[in-house]
């Protein structure tokens, strides 16, 4: 399929465990660039992804340290709820599971709730069993985060969801909020030891090092996350990158990558300098388990499962070149806007949602 740069294919959203290892203070920006090389050599050739194997087109990798096989290619929460038909959204939830999606990308938040409403109608007949099921929360006190659980799995139509995610990871004081007495980590654990969740993450996209002190945090209370969801793309390896800073720490320690925003929600494909089949073959090609893209009609999702299907490790030159086609654009972060403006940023806009 011949990809075209006016088409709009991004992340979660377009309007706005065990003891770890690791030191109890904060880390230094210098001290993590130095993993800038580690990180630029797994984007050359024949990266090593997460005990890859094909079934069919789709490549499926495991996640993190988990035994959970996932698809390479995940399908983004946001979009699933825009359509105007709701039966036009569950046919594609499920177009999407019959292209060999397994994925399953969504939040509390979305569309005021509406894109779990449709997933959790889309994953009935059978489709639930088919899925690994995420989805995320915004609370940050036990309390309110109880509630949004409770909240999912009822629109979801489930009794348990695969992994839950705490949502938005973008002030530095998250953290805290988080694992602090009567925090949100309470009602997660309290949610995983009832059954009601498997596995647990965090997601952010605002600045490396707070998706560091996520990190840290959580060793300093003997916790260490499952997953990690952030912007991984040709332009944030320029800016601000988690590729660099945060991508090698997650490898280290067997976390689960989540990419997302690999067409910058879409403003990368604005710069005219990428096409939506490398921005997806690039991110493909760092060591992700999963690459969440948004998919808010059958042309968008037939181009994902193209993009999967002729997906081929890229070799060092590639990834150069790429990497210097885009370095001008990249260099102050115009077109990774979720960086540096808080137009996506829906707990900022809603800070009721914390709790």
């Amino acid at each position: 399929m011949q990809a075209q740069r006016d088409i709009r294919t991004e992340g979660s959203k377009a309007s706005r465990g065990n003891p770890a290892n690791g030191s109890n203070g904060g880390m230094s920006r210098r001290t993590f660039m130095k993993g800038t090389l580690a990180a630029t050599l797994l984007a050359g050739a024949g990266s090593p992804s997460p005990a890859a194997e094909n079934k069919g087109s789709m490549p499926y990798r495991v996640l993190g340290r988990t035994e959970e096989k996932v698809s390479a290619i995940g399908l983004g929460g946001f979009h699933i709820g825009m359509q105007n038909d709701e039966e036009e959204s569950i046919a594609l939830i499920r177009s999407a599971i019959d292209g060999g999606i397994t994925f399953m990308d969504n939040c509390w938040d979305y569309n005021g709730g509406g894109s779990e409403v449709r997933m959790g109608k889309a994953l009935r007949d059978g489709y639930r069993q088919k899925v690994f099921l995420m989805t995320k929360i915004d609370g940050r006190t036990r309390k309110a985060a109880a509630r949004q659980i409770d909240e999912s799995l009822k629109r979801l139509r489930t009794d348990r969801i695969d992994l839950m995610q705490f949502h938005e990871i973008i002030r530095i004081e998250d953290p805290d909020r988080i694992f602090a007495a009567g925090g949100a980590m309470e009602a997660m654990l309290d949610a995983k030891q009832k059954g009601k969740i498997r596995y647990i993450g965090f997601t952010g996209h605002k600045d490396p090092m707070i998706h560091l002190r996520m990190l840290e945090t959580a060793a300093a209370h003997q916790f260490r996350f499952d997953a990690v969801q952030m912007p991984l793309n040709v332009m944030d390896a320029h800016f601000r990158s988690f590729q660099h800073q945060v991508l090698p720490r997650l490898v280290k320690e067997q976390i689960g990558i989540l990419g997302m925003k690999s067409m910058g929600d879409p403003f990368i494909l604005q710069s005219k300098t990428v096409t939506p089949i490398e921005c997806l073959h690039y991110a493909l090609n760092l060591p992700t388990s999963v690459v969440i893209t948004g998919i808010d009609n059958m042309t968008i999702l037939r181009q994902a499962l193209e993009a999967a299907r002729i997906f081929k490790p890229l070799s060092d030159a590639a990834v150069k070149e790429l990497l210097a086609r885009t370095a001008q654009a990249a260099a102050t972060g115009r077109y990774e806007l979720f960086k540096t403006d808080t137009h996506f940023d829906g707990t900022a806009h809603n800070p009721e949602w914390l709790g």
